[in-house]
């Protein structure tokens, strides 16, 4: 890979026009419930944004009054576009979108790596959106910050929990789980079923998590693992899916924007 990753999903997922763009995103923020507490981490969704971008703005206006305290930001999000093993980060020195280019902690990365944590795998992130969507929310919201970009593929939680170990840092460091919830059941079905995983991230229970509940399972039974260890507290922020925001309700997929403070 270069030493720029270019986005893969400007002018599809998001406005590939950085006016548009930045109107989008904080129209995002600005609808979204204020005054919660700034988390340690969230959980927030990866979809186009006429779908999941109201929810993901749920999730980052969290970070308002902690914003000028964030100089990095770890994201870990499943593997949509390639098959892998464990987790893998670019070997790229930025990530691209519209608004500008938001710089890789390398030295975090190479740490990961020489402990053979990760894997450096540049396809793993070529065409993947799960990192790049949660992009332009950090930039509107944040100052100077670098991000830590891994992409989860078969990977057992306690992976997941090692990474997140070696890389928690203080208040300068967030930490955020990328995913969607549940996919392609009827409007109905999604809401008791996205309600069940909302009530398993709240009460910590990665046990109560599966495969029917988020794309990002691995990395979310990860996090509820070191967020009990560590004494954080889960919140729902919002809860909807596409049947609420931009689709039909035969096939829907659900969002959920959670907070750990």
């Amino acid at each position: 890979m270069a030493k720029v990753r270019q986005p893969a999903v400007a002018g599809t997922f998001y406005p590939d026009d950085p006016d548009r763009l930045g109107e989008m995103v904080v129209s995002f923020l600005e609808d979204a419930a204020s005054g919660v507490d700034g988390p340690k981490a969230l959980i927030a969704p990866h979809a186009g944004y006429v779908y999941s971008g109201p929810v993901a703005g749920s999730a980052y206006a969290s970070l308002r009054r902690q914003a000028a305290d964030i100089r990095r930001v770890i994201l870990i999000g499943p593997a949509h576009r390639a098959a892998i093993r464990g987790l893998a980060a670019p070997r790229c020195e930025s990530f691209s979108t519209p608004l500008g280019e938001v710089p890789v902690d390398v030295e975090a990365v190479r740490a990961l790596v020489d402990r053979q944590r990760i894997a450096l795998n540049d396809d793993a992130h070529r065409l993947e959106h799960g990192i790049e969507v949660h992009l332009p929310f950090l930039q509107r919201l944040l100052d100077a910050f670098t991000i830590v970009p891994l992409v989860a593929g078969e990977v057992e939680p306690a992976e997941i929990v090692a990474v997140l170990d070696a890389v928690w840092g203080g208040p300068e460091t967030l930490v955020v789980i990328s995913s969607d919830l549940s996919h392609y059941y009827n409007y109905d079905a999604a809401r008791q079923l996205d309600a069940r995983t909302a009530q398993a991230i709240e009460s910590l229970a990665p046990d109560r998590i599966g495969t029917e509940h988020a794309c990002g399972r691995l990395p979310i039974q990860g996090l509820l693992q070191v967020a009990k260890r560590r004494g954080l507290t889960p919140k729902t922020l919002d809860l909807r899916n596409s049947g609420d925001t931009a689709g039909p309700r035969d096939e829907v997929v659900g969002y959920g924007a959670f907070i750990f403070t």
